[in-house]
């Protein structure tokens, strides 16, 4: 069907001339009106009346009007899309990532998006390897496994996992703690898919450590608000709340820490695209979260 024809049968059907509706298409009134009739003889139905040189919509031509216009709006977006498409350009961009970083950094981040960047979706990430997410329909995932491979990646920064303790605890007054200090003690930690998880399991192998009583919670708030309780140390990577102190938790002479990747398919139509958007947020990372800062995600 020609996409033509459409159009002229819908800017008709709004100014009821064909005069005035030549004059806004910019053709001349014989081809609109042999336009018109050759979408009449398609469709095998008459679209308007015809009275007093006035066009008035028949009762299919009423019908048809909206559909019509419903196929040009989608011929308009295909056209956008497809122009962003061969311009590498993004127009919406799928996000995967944890919610924790959803909340502390990458909202954060959208927040400084101006009207010419693309619209962001998030998906939650929850503990998926990062081509998973990938083949999923996520453009990029931030904060995945930097183990991976087969993938376009770009470090965006180490974030320290924290220890938290409310402001009346003995290690209040610190900055730090060691690892083996740690394992003494109770301690509030995520599942193991979280990344902070995995590193601080992995730094207790790597000393020959058994971590004490670890008591599993369903998010980073609810730890968090235990801690704060009395209830043990929150071991995360999240912004603090409730009050609470950050430590840093040295293990084998050295800070525990997460590294954030950013990561995305080598063959996205918009991969260099998306190589800006990484290359942005790590600027932001590193603008928001210095080494010394205390809120970390």
């Amino acid at each position: 069907m020609d996409l033509r024809a459409l159009k002229s049968f819908v800017v008709v059907a709004r100014t009821e001339s064909v005069t005035e509706a030549a004059n806004e298409i910019l053709i001349s009134q014989p081809a609109l009106t042999r336009q018109i009739q050759a979408l009449e003889r398609e469709l095998r139905l008459t679209l308007f009346d015809r009275a007093r040189g006035r066009l008035t919509l028949s009762a299919a031509g009423r019908e048809l009007l909206p559909q019509a216009m419903d196929v040009l709006a989608a011929s308009a977006r295909f056209g956008s899309v497809a122009g962003y498409l061969a311009a590498g350009r993004l127009d919406r961009i799928a996000i995967s990532t944890p919610a924790t970083t959803e909340t502390d950094i990458i909202a954060p981040f959208v927040a400084t998006f101006g009207p010419v960047d693309p619209v962001p979706s998030i998906i939650d990430l929850a503990g998926r390897r990062d081509t998973d997410a990938l083949q999923a329909g996520a453009d990029m995932v931030v904060g995945g496994d930097p183990r991976g491979q087969g993938l376009e990646r770009l470090k965006l920064c180490e974030l320290p996992v924290w220890a938290y303790v409310p402001a009346d605890h003995g290690w209040a007054t610190r900055d730090s703690i060691s690892l083996r200090e740690l394992s003494e003690t109770t301690i509030l930690a995520l599942n193991p898919p979280f990344r902070a998880r995995q590193i601080l399991n992995d730094a207790a192998r790597d000393e020959d450590l058994v971590l004490g009583h670890v008591v599993e919670c369903t998010g980073p708030q609810i730890a968090q608000a235990l801690a704060a309780a009395g209830r043990g140390v929150a071991v995360l990577t999240d912004d603090t709340r409730f009050g609470l102190h950050a430590l840093r938790i040295e293990g084998d002479g050295r800070p525990i820490t997460v590294t954030l990747m950013a990561a995305w398919s080598a063959q996205h139509h918009a991969a260099t695209s998306l190589h800006a958007v990484a290359s942005r947020l790590r600027e932001f990372c590193e603008h928001r979260y210095g080494v010394s800062h205390h809120h970390q995600s």
